[in-house]
This record gives C-alpha cells, structure tokens and sequence, in this order.
C-alpha cells in the first residue's frame, strides 16, 4: 500500500527524471541538434582509421588508456558513494527524523521518505551499471582496435573493419555519458525531499543545462566545426 501523502505530482516528478535521462539523446535530435557524442562518432573512426597508418601507436594507446581509466574512476567513484547511501539505511528514521527539523524540507511520512531515498538509490546505481558497461564495451574496442591490421599506401584496411571498431568505440562512450547525465538527475532526485515541485523544477534546469552544453557553448561550436571539416575531407576522398 502507498504511503497516504503519496500524490501524483510525485510521480509526475519520478517520471520526468526518468524520461528526461532516457529520452535525452532523441530530444537533442528532435531538436535538430545531434549529442556531441553521436557527432564525435566520425571523428572516431578518422582516428581508428589515422591509427592503423601508424607504425608506433604510443599516443593511441595513451588516449585509450586514459578514457579508460576515466570510466573506471567514476564506476568505483560511485560504488562508494552507493556503500554510503546504503549505509544510511541502517539509520534512515534518524536520518528522517533529522530532515524534518528543516524548514525548507517537507514535512512526509517515513514510508514515503524511504520511497523517495529508495528513488535516489536506484538513480545511482543505474549510474553505476552505466559505468561497468561503458567499460565492458570498451574492452571490447580494445579488442577490435588491437586486431586491425597495419595499413599501407598499397593495402588499405578494410573500412568496414575501420567502421566497426569506431562503432563500439562511441556506444561504450555514449553509455558513459549516460551514467554522468545521470549525476544531474541524482541532484535533480534529491530536490523530492524538499518537494516534488522542487524535484520538477531541477530536473527541467539539469535538462536544459545539458542542452545548452551540447549546442550553445564555443566547446560544443567547435567540436561540430571540426565535424564539418572532417566530413568535407571525407567527402573530398571518395571523390578522389
């Protein structure tokens, strides 16, 4: 049975950070605007590509090295912080108790304060599954990356080979950037003790903030300038 204080606007509230994270990627699409990952994926696969015409790959394997341990450091980042969300558990009626002597935070009963803490838990670990299945795929671009052959001036390398690798390159990225998308909304879930409402209107700012970070700032302006510049040298290519 639902806590008595349950209403609607709470789960409107739930729905939106949900809906929000998970539709994020078609949104910026809907808009026009591909994520700067999806954009980065040609950029990718030019580098996959400039990777096998070198004898020495120090500098690939530098970069390789660092998104992965980029990953792993969230992934184990947020493991502690789940430890501590869980260990609170322990002692979450102090912990509501505590909360309730605030003026800013709602007054709720302790079974729809647990819903809400449960809310947040959940945000985080799906966060965390994020993380390790980032790093999974990336392993498994390790793999295709290591297994492309040298090219040459004579033998090129097969360009579908070339494709694949950068594919799996940009989904291990994307699910990446889904568990930081979802550090927002973990900020985002916290506003429901204060209210609802209060969770609503962070999640729509968290929204907009991403937004505006992937098509109104000089990086995102620049990062799609080399993306043009990188497609007109394609293009240029295949007509060569």
């Amino acid at each position: 049975m639902l806590p008595p204080d349950f209403s609607f606007v709470h789960v409107a509230a739930v729905l939106l950070v949900v809906l929000c994270w998970f539709t994020y990627g078609p949104l910026l699409s809907f808009l026009g605007h591909g994520s700067l990952n999806s954009r980065l994926e040609l950029v990718r696969r030019q580098w996959v590509r400039a990777m096998t015409r070198r004898q020495a790959k120090p500098f690939d394997a530098v970069l390789i090295g660092h998104i992965i341990h980029s990953v792993a450091f969230f992934g184990s980042a947020t493991l502690i912080v789940l430890a501590g969300v869980l260990t609170v558990l322990v002692s979450l009626e102090n912990l509501h108790r505590t909360l309730s002597n605030l003026h800013f935070i709602s007054k709720i009963s302790m079974e729809l304060f647990a819903l809400q803490y449960g809310f947040l838990t959940l945000v985080l670990t799906v966060c965390f599954f994020s993380f390790t299945y980032a790093l999974r795929k990336l392993i498994y671009a390790i793999a295709l990356m290591g297994a492309l052959p040298d090219a040459s001036e004579d033998k090129p390398v097969d360009e579908q080979l070339v494709n694949h690798a950068a594919k799996v390159m940009s989904e291990a990225l994307k699910t990446f950037n889904s568990g930081i998308r979802g550090y927002y909304y973990a900020v985002a879930a916290l506003f429901m003790f204060v209210s609802p409402w209060a969770c609503i209107a962070a999640t729509l700012i968290a929204t907009m903030t991403l937004i505006t970070r992937q098509i109104a700032t000089p990086t995102s302006r620049a990062v799609n300038e080399y993306v043009k510049a990188v497609e007109l040298q394609e293009q240029e290519g295949n007509r060569n």
